[in-house]
């Protein structure tokens, strides 16, 4: 029903509730985040790449510093405890071998040690167990604690020719380079840690690879009381002829890394 003024031509006006609600501009709500906890920043930053991989660089300090204080190399001269015989013997030799890879101590000096303790079979089964108990152990330190902060710093291209080999063809390249006795075995692990490569291609490549120049050792430390024998000779030569087929290896192959 129309009012006295609508009826009458005249301009109607708006009831003061109508005039109010039109009058009413919106205002964005404005909210502020709340600062994290404590405890979750510190969290973050315990867990950032950088704060890892400094801790992976205090473990392999405080490891090499124990074998310069505990000198692990003694066990070639003082023996090996008399208590322990049999499999308990070779196991608590496999786990110390693997500790002791993952401080920096050379396995050539383990694997001999591994033939005069415990002869040429038994010694070999032990060292290649430690050996990839090692190599498992430094491959999973380095894949946690440092990838995320070393894989950034890939950029040289020999830096991005090595990863890119290890990471495409990673039992291939394991395998070359457990068969090259020249490459330090800590720096293999860690350099394979950075890289894409998966578990099983680095683990079944080191026990693999590692078989003949383990082997050479081992054989050399059960037969060193007699060093004219012709099993000691032989275990000599076997040392030597991958080393220089690895030097080969490596010559052949530098054009090929450097032009990728």
């Amino acid at each position: 029903m129309l009012d006295a003024t609508t009826r009458s031509g005249g301009t109607a006006t708006a009831s003061p509730r109508a005039a109010a609600t039109e009058l009413v501009v919106p205002v964005p709500l404005v909210t502020t985040a709340a600062p994290a906890p404590a405890p979750a920043r510190l969290g973050r930053v315990l867990l950032s790449p950088w704060s890892r991989f400094s801790l992976l660089v205090a473990l392999l300090a405080a490891a090499g510093t124990s074998v310069l204080l505990f000198e692990p190399q003694k066990l070639l001269a003082d023996g090996w405890p008399p208590q322990l015989g049999g499999a308990t013997a070779a196991l608590v030799f496999a786990v110390a071998y693997g500790l002791c890879t993952v401080a920096f101590v050379p396995r050539p000096l383990l694997n001999l040690a591994a033939g005069a303790l415990f002869g040429s079979a038994v010694g070999l089964g032990t060292a290649l167990a430690g050996t990839v108990l090692g190599a498992g152990l430094a491959f999973g330190l380095g894949r946690v604690l440092g990838q995320d902060a070393l894989r950034p710093l890939l950029r040289g291209r020999l830096l991005k020719a090595a990863d890119g080999q290890l990471s495409r063809h990673g039992m291939r390249s394991m395998l070359a380079a457990r068969l090259f006795p020249g490459l330090p075995f800590w720096g293999v692990n860690y350099c394979a840690a950075v890289s894409r490569m998966g578990w099983t291609s680095f683990l079944v490549a080191t026990a693999l690879g590692s078989i003949p120049n383990t082997a050479a050792y081992v054989v050399a430390g059960a037969r060193a009381s007699t060093p004219t024998s012709p099993v000691f000779l032989i275990a000599l030569a076997s040392i030597a002829l991958p080393t220089v087929a690895g030097a080969v290896m490596a010559w052949r192959k530098r054009h090929h890394l450097r032009g990728r």
